[in-house]
């Protein structure tokens, strides 16, 4: 039999008795052991609860960040003016400027022949029939110079002027059908560029 260990230390710690007895069977307890053949003491740590828990303060809200909104400029191009112009002779047609054709016209003038003798004293247009006079001769007309001439031109308004493109582009569509080859490839080049311009200033075709 095993002596009796002395007493517990500390309260912090537990004692432990394990006993084994005459036959073989093992048993723990935390009183000494009383008939087993064999007694063996464990000093051991007694558990404990761990420290209280600080208490946690809520957090300190904090500012949201300012979102900068991005600014951007968009720049719209105006849609591209068409104009609308006469000539002298009451023609109209379209044109993408309001030059008006400009030309140099010739300006004419009537000559009549000069008469030199005796007592005429220079060129002086001639005189009707009279009697004993120098016979009457038509003038001539001869060219005096050009001036530069335009036709008259107006701006039309956007809804007109997107009208008209539709209006060339299915006259283009037409003409394409009984075209030749060489009149085939003038006619998409055309079409292409008004198809630009009705996507850009009249929301498509």
């Amino acid at each position: 039999m095993a002596v009796d260990p002395p007493p517990a230390s500390p309260a912090d710690n537990v004692r432990i008795y394990r006993c084994v007895g005459s036959n073989g069977a093992v048993s723990l307890q935390d009183a000494p052991c009383t008939k087993a053949a064999q007694q063996q003491v464990l000093d051991m740590t007694r558990p404990k609860d761990p420290p209280p828990r600080q208490a946690t303060t809520a957090p300190t809200p904090t500012t949201a960040p300012v979102i900068q909104r991005e600014v951007r400029v968009v720049t719209v191009q105006p849609p591209q003016p068409m104009y609308e112009c006469v000539t002298s002779e009451g023609e109209r047609y379209t044109s993408d400027n309001n030059d008006g054709n400009p030309r140099w016209v010739p300006t004419w003038g009537y000559a009549y022949p000069s008469h030199h003798g005796p007592g005429h004293g220079g060129p002086h247009p001639p005189r009707p029939p009279a009697g004993g006079g120098i016979p009457w001769q038509a003038g001539v007309a001869v060219p005096m110079g050009s001036v530069l001439v335009r036709d008259s031109c107006h701006a039309l308004p956007p809804q007109e002027v997107c009208a008209r493109l539709r209006d060339r582009r299915w006259e283009l569509i037409r003409r394409y059908n009984s075209a030749l080859q060489s009149e085939r490839q003038q006619l998409m080049r055309e079409q292409r560029g008004i198809d630009a311009r009705l996507e850009q200033d009249c929301g498509g075709t």
